[in-house]
């Protein structure tokens, strides 16, 4: 009994040795990496980076001391918003959030009903104490709260033709996170104004669907036989990829795995947020054979705790996004031409 504990205390020993030896080389490896960013990428940007060592150095995962910054870089500012510019909404949102709390009789000014706007409202309340509660940083009295109920009322106001849609909080959650709030803003109105996105949350249910069929090619491309499992149970991607692309997986994954997950996304495109998903369907892959629709459909909406980032990101990397000779954007145009308007016969969750 002795010699079996003593064995057993040996063995935690060497296995919390090992640990710490990781923990330690991957804080060398951030450390030495924030480095580069700092001192020869990003005074560099536009020259370095498309170079091939900045694409190795960027898939290994950004440095926290540089993630804002160079997601901002990468994502952009096409519409040129300006701090200025978001202070001027979020003061618009401050005088109707105060004028909906004193009465509901406002006229519709902008194309979008009082009611439509109070449901924004309420939602945005009530989706707020939802995001990454495990956290407590932007559950009321928290000190995001209100920075995220600020960004959140501001884009309502910016975008009243998209309005607040459900996940939307937790994008500008993980942007807060990693920026200031004005820049977190500018990000933010410039990330859900990407083609994808903007299909997603306008519930454009033709472009979406344009999207499924997309990644149905690379789906059976890669994973044939999961497919196949998938096709016989009349598993649409609707049923697990909206949750997944509603969110940028920031609600699905683990929150430093979703940040490695935007750090790439934010490099390859909307293209590397479908690999994401055949990737997790590939890490899964034997489970997922095994059980029937009911089951794979609560396994993929929460997905196990302990995933990894190394496993995840080794089962990404080993999904090829050509489909002979044609890549994502080919595949997509293709699909574009193809998908008459108004055939939605073949993702029953889109039906309305």
């Amino acid at each position: 009994m002795v010699a079996e504990a003593k064995k057993r205390e040996i063995k935690e020993a060497h296995k919390r040795k090992r640990i710490m030896k990781e923990r330690f080389k991957q804080e060398e490896n951030i450390a030495s990496a924030m480095v580069i960013w700092i001192n020869e990428i990003l005074p560099n940007w536009e020259v370095m980076r498309s170079t091939r060592r900045v694409r190795e150095l960027w898939w290994q995962g950004l440095p926290p001391s540089v993630r804002g910054k160079v997601w901002s870089l990468a994502v952009g500012n096409e519409l040129n918003i300006t701090p200025e510019l978001y202070e001027i909404f979020l003061s618009r949102a401050k005088e109707r959030w105060k004028s909906f709390s004193e009465t509901s009789s406002e006229n519709d000014t902008e194309g979008v009903s009082v009611a439509d706007r109070e449901a924004s409202l309420e939602l945005i309340k009530l989706d707020i104490s939802r995001t990454f509660p495990s956290l407590y940083i932007f559950q009321k009295g928290g000190p995001y709260h209100d920075v995220l109920h600020s960004i959140l009322g501001a884009y309502t106001c910016y975008r009243p033709d998209v309005g607040y849609v459900q996940g939307m909080s937790f994008i500008a959650a993980v942007l807060i996170l990693n920026l200031e709030e004005a820049d977190a803003f500018i990000a933010f109105a410039n990330l859900l104004n990407k083609p994808c996105q903007l299909a997603f949350f306008r519930v454009d249910h033709s472009m979406m669907l344009k999207y499924f069929a997309t990644f149905e090619v690379f789906f059976e491309e890669n994973l044939s036989k999961l497919f196949l499992h998938f096709k016989s149970y009349s598993l649409t991607p609707d049923i697990y990829l909206i949750d997944w692309i509603f969110t940028l997986y920031s609600k699905s994954l683990p929150l430093d795995l979703a940040c490695r997950v935007w750090d790439v996304f934010c490099r390859d495109g909307e293209e590397f947020l479908f690999r994401t998903g055949l990737g997790i369907l590939r890490l899964y892959e034997d489970i997922l054979l095994q059980m029937d629709f009911i089951h794979i459909a609560q396994f993929l909406t929460k997905l196990p705790e302990d995933i990894t980032s190394e496993k995840l990101f080794s089962c990404i990397a080993a999904i090829q996004m050509q489909n002979s000779t044609k890549k994502w954007t080919q595949v997509f145009a293709s699909v574009m031409k193809d998908i008459k308007e108004g055939d939605k016969n073949s993702s029953p969750a889109l039906k309305s």
